[in-house]
């Protein structure tokens, strides 16, 4: 949520930076100035009525008991008391549309993101291997190791069955990520995956991506399409000493996602589907540090990539394409043989004080306290990073070679041949 005072004293700068997401986020920023000076103003005089209400009980009380004639006091007192309650739900009411408006305005974009209207590409790593055939996707290559068939008539589409070696293969790559993580500073952590309504709103995916949430009515709960949800709510509401900073959390979970409107997109595999596996990364860190945090983050990712010898590039997101909280956001795109360019594999997220204003997180410095920034990026995506290492690691035979990092954490040093690759 952006801070209403910075509204009210940068109205312009406001509008100009919301411009670059959407020309007519400008106008939003007018109704909100309109009604928030509308609710101060409410507030305000209701302030003052209840000071001289406060005056008036009082010199109600000491006419009774000096025994005068308080009739006509006590008139003007009702008077007066229906007036502040009045103006009382009136500036309640004016405060909770303010905030709803609030809530609904994504983050200002960092000057350095990508102006778009296309992503910005930074740099390409890696070389994608020249092949001498014609190459398989994962499909092809995993043959029922990955089950999708069964997987749809159990669940329906866009699920799907690990087997065998994959499944030795996942577990490498989760334990591969969290010890690094580890190294890096980062806490692993196994968080709840099904959360409440303010977690989801905290991390502005409420009201922002409904569409793409698993929703528990009956409990009032909600599954985390990212485990970025949960470990922001680690310290909601808090109060950080500066002097603890940064807190750093590596969260691996199953995450869920409803995938609405994606309809006829990557329906092939596992590439997009309602359930999977993630290690994510989580800062918690003082405003002045946030743009260097970011780096940091797409550093590990981008150091994650090289030793797991998948080709890629990392590109800034261009404004229009931000998600409600960031402010700028990098994603690393993973080379596919199969379809002959990069799709995305993971990203990472500078959010500022987006979240931890909502979640009213501060930090204390010298007795002083400010609200402090978030950020989020993904250490492994455990699905599309599979992908990514059979079809860069495929052989001709059909067979895959994967990554000697790996195999310390009990992954095969090769896939043999799938009967569907040969």
């Amino acid at each position: 949520m952006l801070d209403i005072k910075m509204i009210r004293q940068q109205p312009q700068a406001v509008k100009a930076a919301l411009g670059r997401r959407d020309e007519a986020l400008a106008a939003e920023v007018d109704t909100i100035l309109a009604l928030d000076s509308e609710w101060r103003s409410a507030t305000a005089t209701s302030e003052g009525l209840r000071a001289a209400q406060k005056r008036a009980s009082e010199n109600v009380a000491l006419g009774k008991r000096s025994g005068a004639d308080v009739g006509e006091a006590l008139q003007k007192l009702k008077a007066v008391s229906a007036e502040v309650k009045a103006l009382s739900e009136k500036a309640s009411h004016l405060q909770e549309e303010l905030l709803g408006l609030l809530a609904r305005l994504p983050n200002l974009p960092d000057e350095s993101a990508a102006a778009g209207p296309q992503d910005e590409v930074l740099r390409i790593c890696g070389q994608p291997a020249e092949l001498p055939f014609v190459p398989r996707d994962h499909l092809e290559l995993a043959g029922q190791m990955i089950d999708v068939d069964a997987a749809a008539r159990l669940s329906g589409s866009r699920f799907a069955y690990l087997k065998g070696a994959l499944v030795m293969l996942e577990l490498a790559l989760v334990r591969y990520a969290l010890e690094k993580l580890s190294a890096h500073g980062f806490t692993p952590v196994i968080p709840p995956v099904l959360v409440r309504e303010r977690a989801l709103y905290g991390t502005g995916f409420l009201p922002d991506a409904e569409q793409q949430i698993y929703r528990l009515p009956d409990d009032e709960l909600y599954l985390v399409g990212t485990s970025e949800v949960a470990l922001a709510s680690l310290h909601d509401g808090e109060v950080i000493e500066s002097g603890a900073l940064p807190l750093r959390y590596a969260g691996f979970s199953p995450c869920f996602r409803r995938e609405a409107g994606a309809a006829g997109r990557d329906t092939r595999g596992i590439f997009r589907v309602h359930q999977f596996d993630k290690v994510e990364m989580f800062s918690f860190v003082a405003p002045e540090s946030s743009a260097q945090e970011h780096e940091r983050i797409l550093a590990i990712e981008e150091e994650i990539l090289t030793e797991l010898q998948i080709p890629y590039r990392v590109v800034n997101i261009a404004v229009a394409d931000l998600g409600a909280s960031a402010a700028k956001k990098y994603d690393c795109e993973a080379w596919l043989p199969s379809e002959g360019r990069y799709r995305e594999l993971t990203s990472c997220s500078n959010t500022t004080d987006y979240q931890a204003r909502r979640l009213e997180i501060r930090m204390r410095h010298n007795k002083s306290t400010t609200v402090l920034h978030t950020l989020n990026g993904t250490a492994i995506a455990v699905g599309r990073t599979i992908i990514a290492l059979l079809e860069n690691g495929q052989q001709e035979d059909g067979g895959v070679e994967l990554p000697p990092v790996l195999e310390r954490y009990g992954a095969p040093a090769r896939l043999q041949p799938s009967p569907s690759a040969l």
